[in-house]
């Protein structure tokens, strides 16, 4: 699995790179950097409650071809393909009401 970043969602606030400093730093203006290389299983969990994590919801998780099938390691079900969407390890989130 990879993280990726919907730049139009993402304001910036950092919160991705305090948890998961091994895959995510910031630039110059504060907006993630994600490695895009595939998330060893070690770092998987912290993964997801990264992508879980962020205020804006704009770190999905994209499941790679080499991924087992969902729910041999219970995947994050926000942005993994296939999976249908929600939030990962808590539900769907409810949406905003404004």
């Amino acid at each position: 699995m990879r993280i990726h970043v919907d730049p139009v969602k993402c304001e910036a606030h950092g919160l991705c790179a305090e948890l998961l400093p091994e895959r995510i730093t910031l630039d110059e203006w504060g907006y993630p950097i994600v490695d895009p290389a595939p998330i060893p299983a070690s770092l998987q969990d912290l993964a997801r409650k990264t992508v879980n994590a962020c205020p804006t919801l704009a770190l999905r998780l994209l499941a790679l071809e080499s991924d087992p099938p969902d729910g041999a390691d219970a995947p994050a079900r926000r942005g993994v393909s296939g999976s249908g969407g929600g939030a990962a390890g808590c539900g769907p989130r409810a949406p905003s009401r404004r």
